[in-house]
């Protein structure tokens, strides 16, 4: 596997990355739903989804700020929560500096958790070519990839070879707006996916939450996870910061 060596410590804590913002609060999707998460979003995305719910973090917007990653990790050691949602954004657009602001992350004794929101059109052979070797890479670092169904607009950018490189503790999310949705969701699942917890997520508007359970329970999938956003229940569904 190819991967991207980083040059010595000192030097990559120099660089500097596009920030949306970091704050503390309760993790709102996937298995680690509910416990306390510091949010690390980056600025940039490589995709423009119909339903996105954080527009804020591409272009036409701008950075909130720019930060070098020795002030971002500053940042996140100020919480006490032990687990890290490294999102967008797309986190891993930036490369090498998104593998040096992780290496970073995973070098913080506190954290025992990383769980990276990425899209599923990035490759993640050089992100996984580390956690194959990495002790601490394979404690601490989770892929939740977030596959496009066609509602999206971008199911054509997905890259099927990144199911390949999953394992058990990573999760695989599809977010469902539709009944098409579904059925290509269910037919990706039966075709590509071997490791991985798999996350049916509804969109809010055009798919409630009691309908795709039922689809889930006629469908006689036993191993699928409904995830629900509960940032959106807790808060207002548009409140950032939380």
């Amino acid at each position: 596997m190819n991967k991207w060596l980083l040059p010595e410590r000192s030097e990559y804590m120099k660089w500097e990355l596009p920030m949306v913002e970091v704050f503390e609060t309760v993790e709102g999707e996937g298995t680690r739903a509910g416990f306390p998460t510091v949010f690390v979003r980056v600025f940039h995305c490589n995709l423009r989804c119909s339903w996105c719910d954080t527009p804020y973090s591409y272009a036409p917007d701008k950075a909130e700020y720019t930060g070098s990653i020795e002030a971002i990790v500053d940042q996140i050691s100020q919480y006490k929560s032990r687990q890290i949602c490294f999102t967008g954004g797309e986190p891993l657009i930036h490369r090498e500096k998104s593998m040096a602001l992780l290496q970073a992350m995973v070098d913080l004794p506190h954290i025992e958790d990383i769980h990276i929101e990425t899209n599923g059109a990035i490759d993640l052979t050089p992100y996984e070519a580390v956690r194959l070797e990495d002790k601490k890479w394979q404690e601490k670092v989770r892929f939740v990839m977030d596959y496009k169904l066609p509602d999206s607009g971008e199911q054509h950018r997905m890259l099927h070879e990144n199911f390949n490189l999953l394992d058990t503790q990573d999760e695989i999310k599809f977010v469902i707006g539709s009944d098409e949705d579904f059925t290509v969701a269910t037919d990706v699942v039966a075709k590509h996916h071997d490791k991985g917890q798999v996350l049916y997520s509804p969109v809010w508007e055009t798919m409630p939450p009691h309908k795709l359970v039922e689809k889930i329970l006629e469908a006689g999938l036993s191993k699928v996870k409904l995830s629900m956003q509960l940032h959106k229940i807790i808060w207002d569904p548009n409140k950032r910061g939380v």
